[in-house]
């Protein structure tokens, strides 16, 4: 958006994650509060996480994010969403690497679908969508998502570990201290090794609507990160991705709709071979925790 007086944009966009990151961290800090005055007690026997154990995936959490919004100025938002949606390959990945993890042919398949539905997508460009971009390059915004989806894969095969070495660590726990490691990380940078934050700052108060902007857009990060909070452990990790999949789907139709990001047929197809990977990868872990479910009962 351009904002008065000048009909300027935004400056420094990656780092609107570092004031979303400290919004959350509020947000989770106040929740925990609630919940343990609500009578929620650690686990004896288990040992807390320490909290520099989330500095390395908040490191690559600090990057990532940043990296996937500057990509926003050179590929619409629907190319953006559709290639964050193959985070399953970089999480396999990661997972095979740090977590020692091993994957069926069918898991396998489904990132080969996966893949080869971005790369329809991909080939096909909208003349209408990119003229609304600020420096359309396809090239540096698709790998800028990227490079964020592969430190996203690091953050989630990181967060594994933790789980699996601190059992006491919920889901809040992790929000909680991620996002106070992110914001610290970025606030430094911002006005400790650079003049950005100061920027940022005159433009906000120079430009009132967009603060207004800016509080609206972390405020949303926040609820979502506990909405996803909530879901994870009321419903479990599978809903949650049901949940998750169909937002990405109906996120592309509503850029395309009403905000104005064409796509053309060739994409759509791209968009169908995608999904369809993903509900299939979700069909298969369906399939493996009925069969947990089974045996130990």
């Amino acid at each position: 958006s351009k904002y008065e007086p000048g009909e300027v944009r935004l400056p420094h966009l990656g780092m609107l994650h570092g004031l979303q990151s400290f919004v959350c961290f509020f947000a989770a800090g106040l929740v925990n509060l609630f919940l343990s005055f609500g009578g929620r007690k650690a686990k004896r026997g288990q040992k807390s996480t320490p909290l520099l154990e989330y500095l390395k995936p908040a490191l690559t959490n600090t990057v990532g994010p940043a990296l996937g919004i500057l990509a926003l100025k050179n590929i619409p938002y629907s190319s953006q969403v559709l290639v964050k949606s193959c985070k399953l390959v970089p999480v396999m990945v990661m997972g095979t690497i740090f977590g020692k993890k091993r994957y069926s042919l069918k898991e396998y398949l489904c990132v080969a679908l996966i893949c080869v539905g971005l790369v329809v997508f991909s080939m096909k460009k909208s003349s209408a969508a990119n003229k609304k971009l600020m420096e359309p390059n396809l090239l540096l915004g698709y790998s800028l998502c990227m490079v964020n989806l592969a430190f996203d894969g690091f953050t989630n095969a990181y967060q594994d570990k933790i789980n699996s070495t601190y059992k006491s660590t919920s889901s809040l726990d992790m929000m909680c201290w991620m996002n106070f490691w992110t914001g610290s990380m970025l606030c430094a940078y911002m006005f400790g090794f650079s003049t950005v934050g100061m920027e940022l700052v005159s433009f906000l108060v120079s430009h009132p609507k967009s603060l207004l902007d800016v509080l609206a857009f972390c405020l949303c990060g926040a609820l979502g990160q506990l909405f996803i909070f909530l879901t994870i452990n009321k419903f479990g990790a599978l809903t949650l991705t049901l949940v998750t999949t169909t937002r990405k789907f109906f996120s592309i139709l509503i850029s395309s709709v009403f905000l104005g990001s064409t796509l053309v047929g060739q994409q759509w197809v791209g968009i169908g071979l995608l999904f369809a990977g993903l509900l299939w990868n979700m069909q298969i872990k369906n399939s493996k925790h009925s069969k947990v479910r089974s045996k130990a009962k």
